[in-house]
C-alpha cells in the first residue's frame, strides 16, 4: 500500500560543509513536492537521504518499502537490453498477478469454514489492493504508452543501453519508474533531455501517481504543472519554508513576502531615524539660553535642575529605545539582479546590427532572412538539433558555409555559451573578474554589486565553483561591460528558478540588443519580444 514518506531533523555534512541542517518534511499519498533553491543547497542530497542510498549524520527517515529513485546515474548495466529494463520494471506487477492467481486457486479449494480460510482471504485482499494501486492488469499496455510518450517507442527492444545516447538512457530510466509505479517516487531533474511533448506527458503521468512524489528541479513550467507544494531549501531564519501550490503560487507568495519585508524595513528605518533625532536632543536645544525671570530667581536653580533631569531621562529613554530598535531591525532587502549598464554606456544607434541572408549549415541550420535591430529582444526556439546554438555562433561571428552575413562595423558582441569554461580555473573568482575586465572596470562595477555571487565566494578558485556559480560568474563578466549585442545560449541552464526569474526581468528594455536561444518553457511562455522558431 502507498504510505507517507517522513524525514525528521536531517543533518548531512559533506567534507567541511553542513549541506543539510535540521531538515524535516512529510510527503503523504497524493502529495507532489518540489524541492527548489540555489545550487548547492542540498536538493540532490536530500533526495538521496529520502531514497536510502545515503545516510544522514543525524535525524531519521521513514519510507515505504517500495521507493523509486531517478538520479543522474543509470541504474542498469550497460549491457542490459531495452527488453531487460522493461521486464525489470514489470516484474512486481507480474508477481502481483501471479500471486493473486495462486491465492485465488487456494481460496477456491479451501472450505469457507476451514481455520486457514480467513487468513487466506485477508492475504488475498492485501495483495489485490497492492495490485490495484500498481494498476498491474494494465502494466504491459502502460509500458508501451510510456515508451511512446518518452520518444522511445520506435527503438528495438534488443538494443543495449550502451548503444543509446545519453538523453535516451535518461528517458529510459524515467520510463522504467513510470511503468513500475512504486509506492513513493523521488526524481532528480526529471525533465532533462525531454522535449515539450515528452515533458507534458511526464507531467500527466505524475499527476496520476497515487503515492507521494518528491522532485528536485529547475524546470519552472514543470514545477507549476505538477507540484502541490514547494519547499524552498535556501537558507532562512526558521529553516526551509514549505509553500502550498505550484510555482505560480510560490511566486505570488514570494512577492508578497518581499513587499512585507520592504515595508517593514522602511518603517523600522523611519522609526530609527526619529529615535536618533530624539536621542540627539540636548537641554540647550529644548530650553536654549533662557535666563531666569525676576520672579523665578529664587527657585531658578531648582527648576533648571528639574528640567535637566527631565531632559536627561528623555534622552536615556530614546537612547534605550534606539538601541533596542537597532538590535532588532531586519536586514535591508537585497537588490534583485539587474543588468546594470554603466552611466557612460550609450544605446546603439538605431538600425540593423547584424543581417543574415541565405545562411546554410547543411543538416544543422537554414536561415533565409534575419535582421537583428539595435534594440531587439529576440527569442530563438526550436527542437533539439534545429540549430539554435549554431545561429548564436553565427551572430557572434562564426564564418558561414553558405550565405551572407553583414554586421555593423565595430559591433561589440558578448556571448554566454551553454557551458561556462574559464581558461585559468586555478585563479580565484575575484582575480578572474579583474583580469578579464581590467582593474578600472572592475572597480567601477564591483562584482558583489551585481548580486550574482556572495562575497564569501570571491576568494574561491573558479574550479571550486558549482556549474551554477560558474554560470553566474560568466553572466557577471557580461553585465559589467554590456555589449551592443548580447547573445545568450540556454541562459537558464544550471540556475535556480528564482535567479531565472530575475534574469528574465533583467532582459527587459535597455540599451543594446539581446538574442536568447532557449528550450525553457516558462521563459518562452512569458517572452514579450520577437520570436524566431527554427525547424518549422
Amino acid at each position: 500500500m502507498s504510505s507517507a514518506l517522513h524525514a525528521h531533523d536531517l543533518v548531512r555534512v559533506l567534507g567541511t560543509k553542513r549541506v543539510l541542517d535540521g531538515v524535516s518534511l512529510t510527503a503523504s499519498p497524493g502529495d507532489r513536492i518540489g524541492l527548489i533553491g540555489e545550487n548547492g543547497v542540498g536538493k540532490s542530497t536530500l533526495l538521496r537521504l529520502l531514497a536510502g542510498v545515503d545516510e544522514p549524520d543525524a535525524g531519521q527517515v521513514t519510507r515505504p518499502a517500495d521507493v523509486g529513485f531517478l538520479h543522474q546515474e543509470m541504474p542498469f548495466d550497460a549491457g542490459s537490453t531495452l527488453a531487460g529494463v522493461l521486464d525489470d520494471a514489470l516484474r512486481e506487477a507480474r508477481a502481483d498477478l501471479a500471486e493473486l492467481d495462486r491465492l485465488s486457486g487456494l481460496l477456491s479449494r479451501t472450505p469457507e469454514d476451514a481455520p486457514e480460510y480467513a487468513e487466506l482471504l485477508e492475504t488475498y485482499g492485501g495483495r489485490l489492493e497492492q495490485a490495484e494501486e500498481r494498476e498491474a492488469w494494465d502494466a504491459d499496455r502502460r509500458a508501451a504508452v510510456v515508451l511512446d510518450g518518452l520518444g522511445l517507442g520506435s527503438l528495438p527492444h534488443g538494443r543495449t543501453i550502451r548503444s543509446l545516447s545519453g538523453g535516451q538512457r535518461g528517458r529510459l530510466a524515467l520510463a522504467a519508474l513510470l511503468v513500475r509505479r512504486p509506492a513513493a517516487l523521488l526524481l532528480d531533474e526529471p525533465t532533462n533531455h525531454l522535449d515539450d511533448e515528452a515533458a507534458a506527458f511526464v507531467e500527466e503521468q505524475l499527476r496520476t501517481m497515487p503515492g507521494p512524489v518528491v522532485v528536485a528541479g529547475h524546470d519552472r513550467a514543470f514545477l507549476d504543472a505538477v507540484c502541490t507544494d514547494l519547499i524552498d531549501l535556501d537558507p532562512a531564519v526558521d529553516g526551509p519554508v514549505r509553500y502550498g501550490g505550484g510555482y505560480s503560487a510560490y511566486l505570488a507568495e514570494k512577492r508578497a513576502e518581499r513587499a512585507r519585508w520592504e515595508r517593514r524595513y522602511a518603517e523600522e528605518q523611519e522609526e530609527i531615524g526619529e529615535l536618533r533625532r530624539s536621542a540627539a536632543v540636548t537641554a540647550r536645544q529644548v530650553a536654549p539660553d533662557r535666563g531666569p525671570r525676576d520672579n523665578e530667581k529664587m527657585g531658578y536653580g531648582v527648576r533648571a535642575g528639574r528640567v535637566q533631569s527631565q531632559i536627561a531621562r528623555r534622552v536615556r529613554n530614546a537612547t534605550r529605545r534606539l538601541d533596542e530598535a537597532e538590535r532588532g531591525q531586519v536586514a535591508e532587502p537585497p537588490s534583485p539582479l539587474r543588468f546594470r549598464y554603466p552611466e557612460r554606456a550609450r544605446p546603439s544607434e538605431p538600425g540593423t546590427l547584424v543581417s543574415l541572408r541565405g545562411v546554410r549549415f547543411p543538416g544543422r541550420l537554414a536561415i533565409d532572412e534575419l535582421d537583428v535591430e539595435a534594440s531587439d529582444r529576440l527569442l530563438v526556439t526550436g527542437g533539439n538539433g534545429t540549430g539554435k546554438s549554431t545561429l548564436i555562433a553565427v551572430l557572434a561571428g562564426r564564418p558561414v558555409a553558405f550565405g551572407e552575413v553583414v554586421r555593423r562595423p565595430g559591433l561589440t558582441v558578448g556571448v554566454l555559451a551553454q557551458d561556462s569554461v574559464f581558461a585559468r580555473p586555478d585563479r580565484t573568482v575575484a582575480d578572474t573578474y579583474v583580469r578579464v575586465l581590467g582593474a578600472d572596470r572592475a572597480e567601477l562595477v564591483p562584482l558583489v554589486s551585481l548580486g550574482l555571487l556572495r562575497e564569501a565566494d570571491l576568494g574561491k578558485e573558479v574550479r571550486q565553483l558549482s556549474a551554477g556559480q560558474r554560470r553566474r560568474l560568466a553572466l557577471a563578466l557580461l553585465m559589467a561591460r554590456p555589449p551592443e549585442l548580447l547573445l545568450l545560449d540556454e541562459p537558464t541552464n544550471h540556475l535556480s528558478p528564482a535567479l531565472c526569474d530575475e534574469l528574465e526581468e533583467a532582459l527587459g528594455p535597455g540599451p543594446g540588443a539581446v538574442v536568447v536561444a532557449s528550450h525553457d518553457r516558462w521563459l518562452r511562455r512569458r517572452w514579450r519580444g520577437r520570436e524566431v522558431r527554427l525547424g518549422d
